[in-house]
């Protein structure tokens, strides 16, 4: 494929996945682009100590309906925030995606805890000044949104570096090191994958009093700049991780990948 990266070997991510449709959606994209070998892991039933996910060149951890505060009755949370402990102890890179930003935040030894108000919808953040610096920076352009889906939030762990806020949490983005990037927002979710969301999270939308037509007409309204801000974050990201890696053609953008990957392999499944 035109505009493919071409290291020396080939890197290997790792997507923590704790309900089916939550997926790498449009970041799947630009790891393609990279030549990156993609697998899945399912939280709940796969083993989170194997090698295969411990030595990964990247661990993705994703977002779900449950949370740090259901580690009783979710018991592979803790084994999540361990994951993420050793891995950050080692510096080898850990991007946690809303679910997966508030165990970082955890693992890190902050505080999640209930927030004082449930944010779903499509909605600007502010970079601190260390946004700025960041990999965050193409969210300062004017009218940048990203979709925001939780009820919970995080105090700022020790050693990290506050990138984004908002009106409503003062904590949306921080970055641990050179390898910890935590977000509470969704930059992955593509306005096709929300439809999945739409179903799977009918309870909750219902609970919360969300118009879902709004939302629908909010995410296929924002799904081509929410795709090239995801884009452009990620390889950003990804560039400061390994720059090494050059691209044999500039860009990314002349395929799609369609985000079907296959599940790890099954020697980690047991």
């Amino acid at each position: 494929m035109s505009g493919r990266y071409r290291p020396e070997r080939r890197r290997s991510v790792v997507a923590i996945r704790h309900v089916a449709f939550e997926d790498l959606g449009t970041l799947a994209r630009t790891l393609d682009a990279r030549g990156w070998d993609i697998a899945y892991c399912e939280a709940s039933t796969d083993q989170l100590s194997h090698r295969s996910i411990r030595d990964a060149d990247l661990v993705i951890v994703l977002g779900g309906p449950i949370g740090v505060a259901d580690m009783t009755t979710y018991r592979f949370l803790s084994s999540e925030m361990h994951l993420i402990e050793r891995r950050l102890a080692r510096g080898k890179p850990v991007l946690g995606i809303c679910l997966g930003a508030q165990l970082m935040a955890a693992a890190l030894g902050g505080r999640v805890f209930a927030g004082h108000v449930k944010e779903i919808g499509w909605g600007e953040v502010s970079l601190t000044p260390d946004g700025l610096r960041s990999p965050l920076a193409p969210l300062d352009r004017p009218g940048a949104k990203v979709l925001h889906w939780h009820g919970d939030s995080f105090d700022l762990p020790p050693g990290a570096r506050r990138l984004a806020f908002n009106a409503q949490y003062a904590n949306q983005a921080f970055s641990h090191g050179t390898t910890g990037l935590a977000l509470q927002f969704h930059i992955e979710a593509d306005a096709r994958g929300l439809e999945e969301w739409y179903v799977g999270h009918a309870v909750e939308l219902n609970a919360a009093g969300i118009d879902l037509k709004r939302l629908r007409r909010d995410g296929r309204a924002e799904a081509e700049r929410a795709r090239q801000l995801a884009d452009d974050i990620f390889e950003g990201w990804l560039a400061e991780l390994f720059p090494e890696e050059q691209p044999a053609v500039a860009g990314i953008g002349e395929g799609r990948s369609s985000g079907i990957v296959p599940r790890m392999a099954g020697a980690i499944l047991s």
